[in-house]
């Protein structure tokens, strides 16, 4: 599967687990909530971390949570992406549970102020490769978004 297709189906996957909503009232607060039975994604954790819309949400909101997830600013930015950025970006989503998109930010650019050097793409996935993909014990601060690997 191509690297692009690879979210293309993520995308489809966050939506179907949207799509599951069934809205209940709380009886607190009288306020209509939404429960999901997600096969996927925790829906409750990504509508919180980047403060979606419930009621209108669709497959392009979607697609642009997946590229946010991935270090994208918007979906157009990670189709446009050449291979070497898809690479790290799907390296990326499997491996959200060892290391988030801002820990890696983070990292990365820790790595390149220290060393006062620009990165190129080939470069970052190296370090990632090395670094995270290939050493086990990491441990993300923050949980991860998919239910299952």
């Amino acid at each position: 599967m191509k690297n692009i297709d690879y979210f293309k189906l993520q995308a489809k996957n966050l939506f179907r687990d949207y799509k599951t909503k069934k809205p209940y009232v709380d009886d607190i607060d009288g306020e209509t909530y939404y429960k999901y039975t997600p096969k996927y994604f925790d829906i409750d954790q990504i509508f919180l971390d980047y403060d979606w819309d419930e009621e209108k949400f669709s497959l392009m909101n979607a697609q642009h949570l997946i590229a946010n997830m991935v270090g994208f600013r918007k979906w157009n930015d990670l189709i446009k992406a050449s291979e070497t950025e898809l690479e790290l970006a799907k390296l990326l989503f499997d491996n959200q549970d060892k290391i988030s998109i801002d820990e890696w930010q983070d990292h990365i650019g820790g790595i390149a102020i220290n060393n006062n050097v620009v990165l190129d793409d080939e470069s970052k996935l190296a370090i990632f490769k090395k670094t995270i993909v290939n050493v086990d014990g990491h441990k993300s601060m923050f949980s991860s978004y998919r239910i299952s690997k």
